[in-house]
């Protein structure tokens, strides 16, 4: 029998090529960047399993401008402390997290993976972006993954956020802190309305069937720890999609 712990290792390596399409083992520079010949407006041209970032019809990130309000369902953040895994994989730096942790969301579960960083935010807001945003990957029994998008703008030094930006690895690095248990929940804004729609990955092969949940209100982190991110990674946001026919629907 195939352990659980090995079924879930492999999901984890399978988000974060997905999520992150991470650099070799060797550190060698990535096959797509965001920018240049190997940049996002070529992306649907590198590999034959990147056509969905040139011809797919529901793509992210995007301009959250119109949106249509509803009763949306609540998001149920069942998160449980326990010691990630910090990765920089040569497009960004992943949190991996131990099982354990799930999100509800209309009755359906969805573990939480992972979450990384782009700066600035890929989503925006009436034509706006944030300095920064942290996409949380889970996914669900059947497959399904469900994104939440957590905004990030300048303020005061956040506590509960300070152990990741003090312990960002380096290209190819991957550090484990003694003595650190994140929960993961301590993360999030206190109000957790949201806007909701269809799209997909944000980096190769930018698959579709993504739900995406955008929260309203963005954290905040000192200039200080949003530096230490861009001092790495100054620019790692995929440019804005078509929203297309795709509607986007906003929490009452």
């Amino acid at each position: 029998m195939t352990h659980p712990a090995f079924i879930r290792h492999i999901a984890l390596a399978a988000i974060a090529l997905c999520t992150a399409a991470a650099a070799n083992a060797q550190g060698a520079n990535p096959h797509w960047e965001y920018k240049g010949k190997h940049g996002a407006a070529h992306w649907g041209e590198l590999e034959a399993g990147f056509e969905a970032c040139a011809r797919g019809a529901a793509q992210s990130p995007v301009n959250i401008r119109k949106t249509v309000k509803e009763a949306l369902p609540a998001l149920d953040f069942q998160y449980t402390p326990a010691a990630p895994t910090l990765l920089n994989n040569g497009h960004t730096v992943q949190v991996n997290m131990p099982a354990g942790s799930k999100l509800v969301v209309d009755g359906k579960p969805m573990e939480l993976l992972q979450f990384h960083f782009h700066t600035p935010s890929e989503e925006a807001i009436g034509g706006k972006r944030a300095a920064m945003v942290a996409h949380f990957v889970h996914k669900a029994e059947d497959g399904t993954l469900g994104v939440v998008a957590v905004l990030i703008q300048p303020g005061k030094a956040n506590a509960a956020w300070a152990p990741i930006f003090a312990h960002l690895p380096r290209v190819g690095e991957q550090v484990t802190v003694n003595g650190f248990s994140l929960d993961a929940s301590s993360l999030l804004p206190a109000s957790k309305g949201y806007y909701s729609f269809a799209g997909s990955l944000t980096t190769p092969p930018c698959s579709e069937g993504v739900q995406w949940m955008v929260l309203k209100e963005p954290v905040k982190l000192s200039p200080q720890q949003i530096n230490a991110f861009r001092h790495m990674y100054s620019a790692n946001a995929r440019p804005l999609q078509p929203i297309n026919s795709r509607v986007i629907k906003e929490s009452i």
